[in-house]
């Protein structure tokens, strides 16, 4: 399984829009900016990402992207999928074709990980990631505060 440029961008756009979940619409220009990306490759992705139900866009003044769903619905291999233009069964068929023991070992091996890759990004939701986001600060104001008892002390 290949994570190509193309998915990581949408993923890191996509955990951009759910950290700001709730809060209205993003513009592209915003995320394409903040992202360091281009704002056409981001059309092209969007485009793809609202095909597939992700996100919805929002017109007139103060619009922009939303997740059409709540974070916590979406996976990170959903949104590879989405933008990789792979359906559900595409993906089956792939991993159902395969025959362990037709093409050696090595390839046998690479198959499994492909297959647990996917698994794992599959389980993984951009609601995983805000949560862990938010996660992040209460830990390091803990450590901060450990820091500064231990210099007292």
């Amino acid at each position: 399984m290949r994570v190509s440029t193309k998915a990581r961008h949408a993923i890191t756009a996509m955990m951009h829009l759910a950290a700001h979940h709730g809060r209205g619409p993003l513009a592209l220009a915003d995320i394409a900016q903040v992202l360091g990306m281009s704002l056409s490759y981001l059309e092209q992705l969007f485009a793809r990402l609202r095909k597939h139900g992700l996100v919805h866009g929002v017109r007139g003044p103060g619009g922009g992207y939303c997740l059409a769903v709540n974070p916590d619905e979406i996976s990170i291999a959903r949104i590879m999928d989405a933008v990789e233009d792979r359906s559900p069964a595409e993906r089956e068929r792939f991993f159902s074709a395969y025959r362990p023991g037709t093409r050696g070992e090595a390839h046998d091996m690479w198959h499994a990980f492909s297959t647990r890759l996917y698994g794992f990004l599959a389980d993984m939701s951009l609601g995983d990631f805000i949560k862990s986001q938010q996660a992040q600060p209460s830990a390091r104001r803990a450590m901060h505060n450990a820091v500064e008892l231990h210099a007292v002390g």
